[in-house]
């Protein structure tokens, strides 16, 4: 079962390069009265808040550029593809994926071949980062801030901080260059089934990475990862195994890569969809007890619990309506929202739907 639920953008505030913040929305993160998003060709966070009608509105943006040393500060996208909160922390991933150029119809066949051959790199997706999240007692809003005080701990300070990493590779894909899965699959193109990540979740310390891609044999993949600081306010990975500074979670979902995972009590919530740019299924799971234990998982179909398959565009509107972000709404409902939405999905200039699913009986 499902709802419709309006979020209305500015105008003011939400075109860049030609495109609306609504035709690109790739993750949610809902924070009480607030619902945090992120469109993937801009390097911002959109907040917007609960109204009594029930929309979501008064639209806020925050430039991460003014928090964060972003490698190619606000001229190149961050590809935001997840976002989570803990510990008074927001954080955000980049998808970390190379791109290849898309042919274009009006060149010549040469041109065309030669574009598919192109493969490119934004510097600005290779970020894991966070940044101190506190709620204005005033007005009921969180918002973020370089530095602030720990409201939980009086006299310790929140920074801002990210993992090391430049304009080609961070930290993470580094270490990930030496894996025996992973690793041959860096180089490769987001949406060739290349290293690409498109889901954030935090418990604590861990910090969950879904991958879109690889899938490997119909099987997906979470990076489990934790983070510290040195003394000057760069982040490094902790070694978490003998081996390794990361766990692997495999899932057989079938073929389908993730697109986003949300923590629920001791459960995931896993939005999945096509790893490839085409048109496919795209569904909702929970992977029971997915955070108890410490040890790298295979996680079976049958272990798997399938919640709800969600429209997506075919026919006359194939390659839109592609469900991005995935958001715990309440305690029954998660709220989803759409890459590339569909006119139909559109309300006036500024405003979008998205969708509230019931998942808990």
């Amino acid at each position: 079962m499902s709802d419709k639920i309006i979020l209305r953008f500015k105008n003011e505030l939400s075109i860049a390069n030609d495109k609306h913040v609504r035709d690109g929305l790739s993750a949610a993160l809902r924070t009480e009265n607030n619902l945090w998003l992120s469109c993937d060709e801009r390097t911002t966070l959109e907040r917007l808040s609960l109204q009594e009608d029930g929309s979501f509105a008064d639209h806020t943006s925050f430039e991460l550029a003014k928090y964060l040393e972003l490698p190619a500060k606000d001229k190149s996208e961050i590809d935001i593809e997840g976002i989570g909160m803990a510990n008074s922390y927001l954080w955000i991933i980049g998808s970390h994926s190379l791109k290849r150029k898309k042919p274009k119809r009006h060149q010549s066949i040469k041109k065309q071949m030669q574009r598919l051959a192109e493969v490119a790199s934004d510097p600005n997706r290779y970020v894991l980062a966070r940044i101190p999240i506190i709620k204005n007692e005033q007005n009921g809003h969180y918002e973020l801030h370089k530095e602030a005080e720990d409201p939980k701990k009086p006299g310790h300070t929140l920074r801002a901080a990210q993992l090391r990493g430049d304009t080609t590779s961070s930290l993470l894909t580094e270490v990930l260059e030496q894996d025996e899965h992973l690793g041959p699959f860096i180089s490769i193109p987001g949406k060739d089934n290349g290293f690409d990540i498109e889901g954030l979740a935090t418990h604590g310390s861990k910090i969950y990475l879904g991958l879109r891609g690889p899938v490997l044999r119909g099987w997906a993949v979470i990076l489990e990862v934790e983070v510290e600081e040195d003394e000057e306010g760069t982040l490094h990975l902790k070694k978490l195994t003998s081996e390794h500074y990361y766990k692997k979670h495999f899932l057989n979902l079938r073929g389908k890569g993730i697109r986003e995972l949300r923590v629920f009590g001791d459960d995931l919530y896993i939005l999945a969809g096509p790893t490839m740019d085409l048109d496919g299924v795209i569904a909702i799971y929970r992977w029971p007890g997915a955070l108890v234990g410490r040890s790298e998982h295979m996680v079976h179909h049958n272990e798997l619990e399938r919640l709800y398959e969600v429209p997506h565009g075919t026919g006359a509107n194939s390659g839109k309506d592609k469900a991005e972000g995935l958001a715990v709404f309440d305690e029954k409902h998660v709220l989803v929202v759409f890459d590339s939405p569909t006119d139909e999905r559109k309300i006036g200039e500024d405003s979008v739907e998205a969708l509230v699913i019931k998942v808990v009986d």
